[in-house]
């Protein structure tokens, strides 16, 4: 029995062996698979290098780890699921995982505008826009040399010694090339020349190379590339204390742990650095009067309107379906044409089309349609709201219309033939017949549509831009904007840009979509066990 076992198990054998070797593929594949993991290997040391520059050590892991797996997958003979598995994995991690999880990650901080970075680069940010000239410093000859890193200063001191120092590291001392008394190249370094120094002139001007690892010490400028002053900030920062103190007025600023420095009178100093504060960005949410309002009424307006606008685009497109799928009508292809026109056309481009035909002043639906009439389609709040309904319904019942003449041509005209023989009036066939046939076909396509209405941006920001305004909001928010569209003004509009409480507001509306989703798939499976 066990040798009968093993002839009938080697055949199967062979062929995984055989599948195996024409996975592998011949010379061409093995080149061109060392080609692939060539470059993608390439990309993996050059993140490494950045990663470990920046001090990222455990995303620098992270990517060594995936890297050598790649490379085992892709070299073995026994791993031949993975092959086809990896790429849709990582694409998978890096584009949803990692977006959903750096998102949320988000929604926990207060970053944003004044908040962008960590605590060493707010505290250099701080001493470099409080820099001043020391009147009586005493001025250094300088080479404005260059390599990988970017532009540095090839210093040379009173004395005559030579140091070297970048944006990122204080003067050190090194054995350079001296012509005249003065340090003129360096090894690893390229000089620049004068001409050079002309045509990066706002470079060179802005560069600053710290005179010592005491930040207080000051820094390096030059501007005319040739001599050097120290410039010294207002601004004093004592690490151990973990204050900042405004040298001209006396002022204190401490830590109190809210990402910036703050005195005792409440003033801020700006820019502070990212940390992570909780569930503030939510408790601000819903805590705060004048964001809670807002962000119900978008949240209520949105729902309102996804359910609207499905409802509005399948009765619609089923009507026009209805009409259309007679089969005595003549030119019904014609129509079926011009009926799918407004599909054909980019919607970005048809909402900006319709935004100057609903202008009040210009407008074609104005000045030509109602004889020069100044409606406020897009600037009265009631009337952006139905503008937006009917311009939606405009560019979406093509594609109700072209589903639901797909499903009314896949229901069977024997089930139709039986009921009219039963004596069912044509009400009654579709009603107790077509329409549950349609919602089993077309429930997951109105669910989707209602998830895409939830989130139609273009649509809003092209047509009304969100508006008209709410004063009366702490944030930027209008009539017509939906929470997609708010949270996008939240995070890139405006003087200041909330990134935390923009992502606490998308981590609501995943919450939001997921629920109604969980609940619409329910609703589908109870029409299909009705079916």
């Amino acid at each position: 029995m066990q040798i009968d076992d093993e002839v009938r198990a080697s055949p199967r054998q062979k062929r995984a062996a055989r599948l195996a070797d024409a996975a592998s593929g011949g010379l061409r594949v093995i080149l061109l698979k060392i080609v692939a993991l060539g470059i993608v290997d390439a990309i993996a040391v050059y993140a490494l290098f950045v990663l470990v520059l920046s001090d990222e050590w455990l995303v620098a892991g992270i990517v060594a780890v995936v890297t050598i797996a790649v490379n085992w997958i892709y070299f073995s003979h026994r791993a031949l699921p993975a092959k086809y598995l990896t790429p849709g994995v990582l694409f998978l991690l890096v584009f949803q995982v990692f977006v959903v999880g750096y998102t949320a990650y988000v929604g926990f901080t207060n970053y944003g505008t004044g908040h962008n970075s960590d605590k060493a680069q707010a505290v250099q940010a701080l001493m470099s826009s409080a820099r001043e000239r020391v009147p009586d410093s005493e001025t250094y000859k300088v080479t404005v040399v260059e390599s990988l890193q970017g532009l540095g200063m090839l210093v040379t001191d009173p004395e005559g010694d030579a140091y070297l120092g970048a944006p990122d590291s204080p003067l050190e001392r090194v054995d350079a090339d001296m012509e005249g008394g003065v340090a003129v190249a360096v090894d690893g370094w390229t000089s620049l020349s004068f001409n050079d120094v002309l045509k990066r002139q706002s470079e060179v001007f802005d560069l600053e190379v710290p005179f010592s690892s005491d930040p207080n010490e000051g820094v390096l400028r030059t501007a005319d590339g040739s001599s050097a002053n120290i410039y010294t900030s207002r601004l004093v920062y004592d690490d151990v204390a973990d204050t900042m103190t405004n040298t001209a007025t006396g002022e204190v600023f401490a830590d109190t742990g809210e990402g910036a420095f703050v005195s005792e009178s409440g003033e801020e100093l700006l820019p502070g650095w990212r940390i992570t504060v909780g569930f503030d960005n939510f408790a601000r949410a819903f805590g705060e009067e004048s964001i809670r309002d807002p962000l119900i009424s978008v949240t209520l307006w949105t729902i309102v309107f996804a359910l609207l606008s499905v409802a509005s685009t399948f009765f619609l497109g089923l009507f026009l379906a209805i009409v259309f799928n007679y089969k005595r009508m003549r030119g019904r292809k014609f129509y079926r044409i011009v009926m799918i026109l407004p599909y054909a056309f980019p919607a970005f481009l048809s909402a900006l089309i319709w935004s100057g035909m609903l202008s009040e002043r210009y407008g074609f639906v104005n000045q030509v349609l109602l004889g020069g009439a100044e409606i406020p389609w897009l600037t009265d709040p009631l009337l952006a709201k139905f503008s937006v309904l009917f311009v939606n319904l405009w560019l979406g019942f093509p594609y109700m219309f072209l589903i639901a003449t797909g499903a009314l041509q896949a229901i069977p005209d024997d089930v139709v033939e039986a009921a009219t023989v039963d004596g069912a009036k044509p009400w009654q066939v579709f009603r107790l017949i077509k329409l549950p046939l349609l919602l089993v076909t077309m429930a997951p396509i109105l669910i989707s549509s209602f998830a895409f209405n939830f989130n139609n941006f273009n649509l809003i920001y092209m047509l009304t831009g969100g508006g008209p305004r709410d004063a009366s909001a702490a944030v930027n928010v209008g009539a017509t904007d939906i929470l997609i569209s708010m949270v996008y003004k939240v995070a890139f509009t405006g003087q200041f840009r909330d990134y935390g409480l923009a992502s606490a507001f998308t981590i609501i509306i995943f919450i939001l979509v997921a629920v109604i989703s969980i609940v619409s798939f329910r609703k589908t499976r109870m029409l299909e066990d009705l079916n």
